[in-house]
């Protein structure tokens, strides 16, 4: 199972469960677990292969992973925890997760808050991607993580972030990137049904103005899907949760409070 730590309220039966991105961890959100466990109940967790979070031992010959085999990792846990249904805050490939989830157990969805969306591949996307696959075998996966980190984020006050998660993603064996990088393979197709598709649940866009690759498709989106709202943070990259964390954590709440309230 993976690792997980959980922070109880004493009187809220609300629950926020936190996904973390590819290359991070659930250090990632310690600039929000102050704010939301002083409202509801929550859950954070390590990624396969992230964190302290160990592949699990039938992995260990197994080269491929899968967004299905991942998602179903994190229903695992709030099975365990016995957690009915759940908000969901993601930020990056952990939208992606977030979104599967809600496809495969909408049941389990009570919103969705979505940071730093990933829901379209631009054709600077699909280049770096190719890139990678050529050379991941190839090139310590450091050099193609801290690339992709800089082309994501490239401005002076990105840094921080830039460096949060290539820190993280040191943490990572060769092998386990490379896993992960096959993931890669099933991301058009899977976003191409995610937008076509309104799954009718609350969610909630947090994008930062400059992320110049991913916040265009989230604009388009939001235009076409009746349940979806955008919150664009000025002066702000893709990882909105660690560049604004008191706009981030300020609208997240809002959003969640007012759909308990509407219940």
């Amino acid at each position: 199972m993976l690792n997980y730590s959980t922070y109880l309220h004493s009187h809220s039966n609300e629950w926020v469960t936190f996904v973390h991105g590819a290359g991070g961890s659930s250090s990632i959100w310690y600039k929000q677990i102050r704010d939301f466990k002083a409202e509801f109940n929550v859950l954070i967790l390590d990624l396969r292969g992230h964190g302290n979070s160990k592949p699990k031992l039938k992995d260990a010959f197994n080269t491929k992973y899968t967004f299905d085999s991942i998602t179903n990792d994190i229903v695992e846990v709030i099975d365990f925890l016995k957690i009915e249904s759940s908000h969901f805050v993601g930020i990056s490939l952990g939208t992606i997760l977030i979104r599967n989830i809600a496809e495969k157990h909408p049941s389990r969805v009570k919103s969705m808050i979505m940071g730093g969306a990933i829901m379209k591949l631009d054709f600077r996307s699909q280049i770096l991607i190719k890139v990678g696959v050529i050379f991941k075998s190839v090139v310590p996966y450091m050099y193609l993580y801290r690339l992709f980190a800089f082309i994501i984020m490239p401005r002076k006050n990105h840094k921080k972030s830039r460096l949060l998660f290539v820190n993280e993603a040191k943490k990572l064996y060769q092998k386990e990137f490379v896993r992960w990088f096959k993931l890669t393979s099933e991301l058009n197709p899977l976003l191409r049904f995610f937008r076509a598709k309104d799954i009718k649940i609350p969610t909630l866009y947090v994008m930062g103005a400059e992320d110049h690759l991913f916040l265009p498709s989230i604009k388009n989106i939001v235009s076409q899907h009746s349940t979806s709202i955008l919150y664009v943070v000025e002066k702000c990259g893709h990882v909105v949760n660690v560049e604004q964390p008191l706009l981030f954590n300020k609208t997240s709440l809002d959003f969640i409070k007012n759909r308990v309230e509407a219940i």
